[in-house]
């Protein structure tokens, strides 16, 4: 069975931001303005391309945090 990859919604305000930081980013360090729609097919392409990376990264930290955590409790056993 083949994997698919997370599918990544952002909520209707976040993804607004998102757009308005892409284009304020655009507009500051290339001196370009880029439209809300083409901002957000960029959003859409960063998600889809390194969305799961970032995401997978993110779970390996949180499993290595509680790992540590339940190793601290190991240690308060008698």
């Amino acid at each position: 069975m083949e994997k698919r990859a997370k599918s990544f919604e952002l909520s209707k305000e976040a993804r607004k931001q998102a757009i308005a930081e892409i284009q304020s980013y655009f507009l500051a360090e290339r001196d370009e303005e880029v439209g809300e729609l083409a901002a957000g097919f960029l959003l859409d392409f960063f998600l889809a391309k390194i969305g799961p990376a970032v995401y997978n990264q993110a779970i390996r930290d949180a499993q290595a945090y509680m790992n540590e955590k339940i190793e601290d409790m190991d240690g308060l056993q008698r």
